[in-house]
């Protein structure tokens, strides 16, 4: 992730947090009264003290979530293996995870049906080599 997206998500964070905090403190010391609902100041710090926490651990927690990157797209391809739906000669159709994908056989002529192994991507172009599996019927 993004150090700037990183400061400024921080930089939101420290400005909100403060906000919530006195509109706790509002709620505690003007609208609950007007309901007759007193509480002690031990509770409304204790709220206050949780809040904080939740705010930091969320913070935190998402901060971890969003540096995961993933992976997609052709790169994600490689070392998946599929079946020859068109026969390559070198070029032809491979389906793999259910899609269809442009491939070129690194091997000559590959026949339909056959399993293939994704050894590159060359543009958007999938790179196969046979594999020694026997195809699923």
């Amino acid at each position: 992730m993004n150090r700037r997206l990183t400061t400024a998500r921080l930089i939101v964070a420290l400005i909100s947090t403060p906000l919530e905090e006195v509109a706790i403190y509002v709620i505690w010391r003007w609208l609950l009264p007007e309901f007759d609902i007193v509480l002690p100041v031990s509770v409304l710090i204790g709220v206050m003290v949780a809040w904080a926490i939740f705010s930091i651990l969320l913070f935190l927690f998402t901060t971890q979530i969003l540096k995961r990157q993933v992976t997609v797209g052709l790169p994600s391809m490689i070392g998946a293996k599929g079946k020859v739906a068109s026969s390559l000669n070198p070029e032809g159709l491979v389906r793999i995870k259910n899609e269809l994908w442009v491939s070129t056989s690194t091997a000559g002529t590959i026949s339909k049906g056959e399993v293939v192994e994704v050894i590159e991507e060359d543009g958007l172009k999938l790179v196969v080599q046979r594999t020694g599996d026997r195809p699923k019927r």
